[in-house]
């Protein structure tokens, strides 16, 4: 029986440890979406998102604002929302990227340098893709808001990995060296 339930969790994780790569390719996915959107709905997909966000906000805070002044305040804030997201989604594609590679075992300054090398990559080549997009034009200021994005999302994640093995996983290892000894 022992045998057979150490069968079953090796096969498991031979399994589920592939499909950590999935949330990594739909991520990527999604920013390519987004990048082969034309400029106009682009700005209404802002727009739209500075509305829902400041109608929320106004809604939470009981500021009192009419929806003409919030749509005013999403018009102007067109700019920040758009940064804001290049860094959003950067961010949780480093996330990842860098959660699969690290459950694989790098670690260290090799998982930044190879999740952060793929991310910067996929971002300089979603910037090329836009210049095909109407409207649109590759901006080396979003690969840089990306790039910040990406390494904070790297930086977390090792930090959050770190802290798992030290506390939550620190148990499994120090069982699985008795087991060896």
């Amino acid at each position: 029986m022992k045998y057979f339930l150490q069968y079953i969790k090796l096969t498991m994780r031979f399994v589920l440890k592939p499909l950590s790569f999935v949330p990594a390719v739909v991520m990527m996915c999604v920013i390519f979406m987004f990048s082969a959107q034309d400029a106009d709905e682009s700005s209404q997909l802002s727009y739209e998102v500075g509305v829902a966000v400041l109608s929320y906000a106004n809604d939470a805070f009981d500021r009192g604002w009419s929806s003409r002044y919030i749509e005013h305040l999403s018009e102007i804030g067109q700019h920040y929302i758009r940064k804001t997201a290049h860094f959003t989604e950067y961010f949780l594609l480093a996330v990842s990227v860098a959660f699969p590679l690290y459950v694989y075992g790098v670690r260290g300054i090799s998982l930044m340098f190879f999740a952060g090398l793929f991310c910067v990559g996929f971002a300089c080549l979603d910037e090329y893709h836009q210049s095909f997009v109407a409207g649109r034009s590759p901006q080396r200021m979003d690969v840089l808001i990306d790039s910040t994005g990406i390494f904070i999302g790297i930086i977390i994640t090792r930090i959050v990995g770190w802290t798992g093995r030290m506390t939550i996983f620190r148990p499994l290892a120090n069982r699985r060296q008795q087991a060896e000894e």
